[in-house]
């Protein structure tokens, strides 16, 4: 594959990916070496527009508001015909908490709804650098709180990026409460690891996402800090409690600056006595779940998923 990736990848990602991956960075163009949060929402919105699988027969969808921590909270509940009413879903969308909304990975959650029969619920969280920390975990907190209280049932929590990380300082934060989550699904989360080593340092200049990326996004989430106080509720994996936390599946990608909070992240909960495990999908990048109807890694990865959420959300630890 000619381009700008190192040459390594070219024996790790298989040509259905690197299409994949073509195709996204022709959508992702915004013709301004450095553009505006404006530019680079418009996209961020163009290439999820692009990659819209629409929604499963007998899976409908309504927005509506909720209460938030300081304004009201948009959502979107799916629901399909003849569903399970065993377990509920809170759904927190990925785009380095900058970017997306109830729109970017609204064909993820009906399909989710879709395959596993349960209520899934959207969360459209304030975004950076608008909104800086803790605005957007505030709001992932108000939204399981609110879905808890609604549903009275098994809340899974799932999440891809930055989504996995708000899932995941949700589970830190409110394990101790008497509405605690049934499990935890996090897709290539962005935990808070160290980005002067490991998969920071070797997938630097990765597809899909780089390591300035990253950085770029963490300093838009604080307000254009570049070293904010640590808070775990920002990186989950700084915190000194793993214990008491939901079952946890994490799902990773091979070719990502990300892939190694998700092992750190496993292990430091299994340290504590808790259930976690942590796949890597070789070959896969991050965004990886656009790639779910024409990429075979990336199909078979989202059927890890919702197996996953399936399971946690009946109660089961099939690992």
């Amino acid at each position: 594959m000619a381009g700008p990736y190192p040459a390594k990848y070219d024996t790790l990602i298989d040509a259905e990916t690197w299409a994949f991956i073509e195709r996204s960075d022709d959508l992702s163009a915004s013709g301004d070496d450095e553009p505006s949060v404006a530019e680079i929402r418009r996209a961020y919105d163009r290439l999820c527009r692009a990659f819209h699988a629409g929604h499963p027969e007998g899976v409908a969808a309504e927005d509506a508001s909720v209460p938030g921590p300081a304004c009201p909270l948009p959502i979107r509940t799916y629901r399909r015909q003849r569903q399970d009413e065993t377990a509920v879903v809170l759904y927190l969308h990925g785009g380095g908490y900058m970017l997306g909304g109830l729109h970017s990975h609204d064909d993820v959650c009906a399909e989710i709804c879709g395959r596993t029969g349960f209520v899934v619920v959207s969360a459209d969280y304030r975004l950076a650098p608008e909104h800086p920390h803790p605005a957007a975990f505030e709001d992932a907190l108000a939204a399981f709180e609110w879905v808890s209280g609604e549903f009275n049932r098994p809340v899974v929590l799932c999440g891809d990026s930055a989504g996995g990380n708000l899932s995941a300082a949700v589970s830190h934060a409110s394990r101790d409460r008497a509405q605690s989550p049934a499990g935890q699904v996090l897709i290539y989360p962005a935990l808070g690891g160290d980005r002067d080593r490991g998969s920071y340092v070797n997938n630097a200049q990765a597809p899909g996402i780089t390591t300035a990326d990253i950085d770029y996004y963490e300093r838009m989430r604080f307000g254009g800090l570049a070293d904010p106080s640590p808070d775990p509720r920002a990186a989950p994996l700084i915190d000194d409690d793993f214990s008491r936390l939901p079952p946890t599946v994490i799902v990773t990608a091979q070719c990502d600056p990300l892939a190694d909070d998700g092992p750190a992240y496993a292990q430091a909960v299994s340290s504590a006595g808790g259930k976690a495990v942590c796949f890597e999908e070789p070959g896969l990048i991050h965004g990886y779940l656009r790639a779910r109807h024409s990429v075979k890694r990336a199909r078979d990865s989202f059927t890890r998923i919702v197996d996953a959420v399936t399971a946690l959300g009946l109660d089961r630890w099939p690992y």
